[in-house]
């Protein structure tokens, strides 16, 4: 599916949804970003055009999708570190990250705490974590073939609640963003690890 990510982000509108998450993360100088299933990079690009004075990782399992990532950033002239690994497991000792990027991960993920666990674990404590998701089939519109086939996936349905999720995986989290596409919404999150 790697040669599909492009064309699907560019049809649904997904720009929208990953300038957005830029706004959000409030990002300093200096401070390191790591997406987590950073696919095909779009979203790090994003952020690399618009800033050069942030450290950008991207990990993802797909050594298709970081070769292409890869190829993306050389032409595009942003420094990006491609990672290999997976979401439950990012190689990052405790505290050790500012920002922590995920789109649209979740319906991937079996076990969806797991990754919220490491995500809490990584982030420094004045962290930030910037989520955007689909939050259960609720969140698609439209009455077609897609929504139906979609609504009965058990990994959209088991995305909903994402926000409580997130809340109980130790965050604080302010009041989520909704953000139209072409085929539904997208739920954008910004969440603070909680003290202590």
């Amino acid at each position: 599916m790697t040669p599909f990510y492009d064309i699907l982000h560019r049809f649904s509108g997904l720009g929208g949804v990953h300038a957005e998450m830029i706004r959000m993360a409030e990002l300093r100088p200096g401070q390191q970003v790591l997406d987590i299933g950073c696919g095909t990079g779009n979203l790090l690009l994003a952020l690399g055009r618009e800033r050069s004075d942030v450290e950008l990782v991207g990990l993802d399992p797909d050594a298709r999708a970081l070769a292409r990532a890869a190829r993306k950033a050389h032409r595009a002239g942003v420094a990006v570190s491609w990672r290999p690994g997976y979401a439950e497991e990012p190689p990052y000792p405790d505290g050790s990250v500012d920002r922590v990027f995920s789109s649209l991960m979740l319906p991937h993920l079996h076990d969806k705490d797991a990754l919220l666990a490491e995500v809490r674990r990584v982030l420094r404590p004045d962290g930030l974590l910037v989520l955007a998701d689909i939050d259960g089939h609720s969140a698609l519109d439209g009455h077609g073939f897609l929504r139906r086939r979609m609504a009965h996936n058990p990994l959209i349905h088991d995305n909903a609640g994402m926000v409580e999720r997130i809340a109980a995986a130790g965050f604080t989290v302010e009041a989520p963003v909704q953000h139209p596409l072409r085929m539904g919404r997208i739920t954008i999150v910004r969440a603070h690890p909680v003290a202590g």
